[in-house]
């Protein structure tokens, strides 16, 4: 748990904490000093196993159940962060769905767009206006989205490309209106990352390799160093920008 303590004292919320990037996000936060919270839906064991690591290596952690794609959860789950922890300064929206797959019914089109937009933006906006109200001058807010945001790779992700674009344009805009407290506001997008709903070495995964610079998938370690370097005070003058940890995939 011992690295530079850059986020000593600071106190942190990953939404989706439990498993993938989420959960490494939040021991990477702690590593550096947090006192972090995670949220989860159903994995309740798994929550519960990330915060059991984080307090074995001297950390503080609390698991908070809530859906991410209910918005009044999740103002809740911020609300109940402050209560936990003292204080609220970073804010990692990381939760996310995706309904990948060549278009269905217009019963299932609908059900798909309704659920990835409840959870990757209208989640993701009702943390940010909870945490409005009580995250600290200098604080940071950061939202997991994907370079899929930018350019869609492959057929059937035209619905969760459309939702991570929005939260990078909401980025942009409350890099504005959060700007006059110093609070930095950015979205960090990942590309092909080997996590249990996104593994490597499948023949997906195979092809996606073959057209990165990089000829791998990335891990989730490394979207976590890129989190906490945002968090981090050396990251205090970069606001409303994208930060792409995609082993170039867009370049």
């Amino acid at each position: 748990m011992k690295n530079e303590n850059k986020l000593s004292g600071k106190a942190a919320l990953v939404t989706g904490g439990s498993r993938g990037i989420g959960a490494a996000i939040a021991k990477r936060l702690a590593a550096d000093g947090a006192k972090v919270a995670i949220t989860y839906v159903n994995g309740k064991d798994k929550a519960e196993a990330v915060v059991k690591e984080i307090k074995a290596q001297g950390g503080e952690a609390f698991a908070i159940q809530a859906d991410s794609g209910d918005r009044k959860a999740v103002a809740a789950a911020v609300t109940q962060t402050v209560k936990l922890l003292g204080r609220l300064d970073i804010l990692v929206n990381n939760a996310g769905v995706a309904v990948l797959g060549a278009q269905g019914t217009e019963a299932e089109i609908e059900a798909s767009l309704d659920r990835q937009f409840a959870v990757n933006v209208h989640g993701v906006a009702a943390a940010v206006d909870a945490a409005a109200k009580v995250i600290n001058d200098n604080g940071r807010i950061i939202t997991i989205g994907s370079i899929m945001g930018d350019r869609a790779m492959f057929a059937g992700a035209s619905g969760y490309a459309a939702t991570k674009a929005a939260v990078a344009g909401y980025s942009r805009g409350w890099a504005h209106d959060f700007g006059a407290r110093g609070v930095t506001v950015n979205t960090v997008q990942p590309g092909p990352i080997d996590t249990d709903m996104n593994p490597d070495n499948t023949d997906m995964a195979n092809m996606l390799k073959s057209g990165l610079p990089l000829k791998r998938y990335g891990k989730v370690e490394e979207i976590a160093a890129a989190v906490a370097f945002l968090a981090s005070p050396d990251a205090g003058y970069i606001t409303g920008t994208t930060l792409n940890v995609d082993g170039g995939a867009n370049a």
